[in-house]
Parts: C-alpha cells; sequence; structure tokens
C-alpha cells in the first residue's frame, strides 16, 4: 500500500490490499481525481481520517442493457409528476447526499473538501449531476464522474418515495441510448443489486475501463 505525496501517481490496482486500498493520503485535487478514476480508484474515507483510495475485487456494476426495472416502479414511471433534470443543481445534489442518514453508517465521507473538489471537476465538465424535482423542491438525485463511455456512480439520495431511483433508472437508460458500456457501482448493496448490478473481477472492470478509453 502506498501512501501518496505531491506526485500525481497511483500503483497498478493488483498491488491493492485485500479489502481493495490502493493507496493513503495525497489530496483531492481535480488532477489527482481524474487520474484516479481513469485508473479504476476512488477515494472513500471518513471526516477526519487520511484520504483512502480504492479499487475493489470484485466490483460493482451495471451493464447497461441489464437494467431491472420492476412492475410497480414501472407504473410509477408513467404516473409520476415528478420531473428529472441532468447538470441543473450539482452543488445541491452533493450536499444533499452529505446530508441524507444512511442505516448503519456512521457521519458521512463527503466533507466540505470532497463537495468543493468535485464542484470544481463537474465545472470543467467530468462531475455530472441527475436531479428529481417535486415542482420547484428537489427530492432526489445522483452524481458522479463521466469517462465518456463509463459513468462511475458516486452516491445518491431521495426525499420522497421512488425518487432515486428515479433518478437513476432514468440515468441508465440515456446512457445506454448514448453507447456507454459501463456503470461502475463500486461495491455490492442490495439496492443496487435489485436493479441489475452484478459483481465482476477486478480484471473485467480494468479491461472494460481500458477499452473505453482506447475509445475516446
Amino acid at each position: 500500500m502506498l501512501f501518496l505525496d505531491d506526485e500525481l501517481y497511483f500503483p497498478p490496482v493488483h498491488m491493492a490490499s485485500p479489502e481493495g486500498v490502493i493507496a493513503i493520503g495525497g489530496d483531492l485535487r481535480p488532477e489527482r481525481l481524474m487520474l484516479a478514476y481513469r485508473s479504476g480508484i476512488f477515494p472513500w474515507f471518513d471526516d477526519g481520517q487520511p484520504i483512502l483510495w480504492w479499487c475493489p475485487d470484485p466490483r460493482m456494476v451495471l451493464y447497461p442493457g441489464e437494467l431491472k426495472v420492476r412492475k410497480s416502479m414501472q407504473q410509477f414511471m408513467r404516473n409520476t409528476t415528478l420531473k428529472v433534470t441532468r447538470d441543473q443543481a450539482f452543488e445541491q445534489v452533493i450536499r444533499e447526499c452529505a446530508m441524507i442518514d444512511r442505516p448503519g453508517q456512521y457521519g458521512t465521507w463527503i466533507n466540505d473538501d470532497m463537495i468543493e473538489a468535485y464542484t470544481q471537476l463537474h465545472k470543467r465538465g467530468f462531475a455530472r449531476s441527475v436531479e428529481v424535482w417535486d415542482g420547484e423542491k428537489l427530492v432526489g438525485g445522483l452524481y458522479g464522474i463521466d469517462l465518456g463511455s463509463v459513468f462511475c456512480g458516486e452516491s445518491m439520495f431521495a426525499k420522497k418515495s421512488n425518487a432515486s431511483k428515479l433518478a437513476f433508472i432514468t440515468l441508465v437508460r440515456e446512457l445506454e441510448a448514448e453507447g456507454y458500456d459501463l456503470i461502475d457501482c463500486q461495491v455490492y448493496t442490495d439496492h443496487l443489486a435489485s436493479l441489475g448490478a452484478r459483481e465482476v473481477p477486478r480484471e473485467v472492470f480494468m479491461s472494460i475501463l481500458a477499452y473505453g478509453s482506447a475509445k475516446d
């Protein structure tokens, strides 16, 4: 495991610990963050701790064509008056993700430094958001990093039933239409599995990521 300094560098992902930690420390400047995502690595750490950089094996991913939408959700989407937009309120979305209560999790990894860093990436066109609106009120959404053919999901929130699912499903369908290869969901959750995401070996994820980079 490498302790990072000011140099923009990450070790090969096969050097990650069994838990998936590849490096410790460094900073959240845009150049390092984009190098991380393009290398299959993402930051995840508790507030007050050093930055931890991860590349877990296996990797939770969703192939857009494997999206599962339950009949009840299909009916909800046909009848809902909620509106979905993209990139209209990025900073508001990430701040809501930071504040949402998550069962079994104390606090949040989305601290002020993370919010500032990803907002800068959004201004540069790399970080994207999806918003769900009930009239003028933001009731759900998600954000992540757009690598061109792979979308790296970071976090989502909902203040109204099915709002985050609506954001996710809408995004996946749009990305499939745009020819994206993969949505990176990072680590397993029952919620993501219910939507069609599954775990694949890290080397499979890395090969798709490299193929997408070559296309771009």
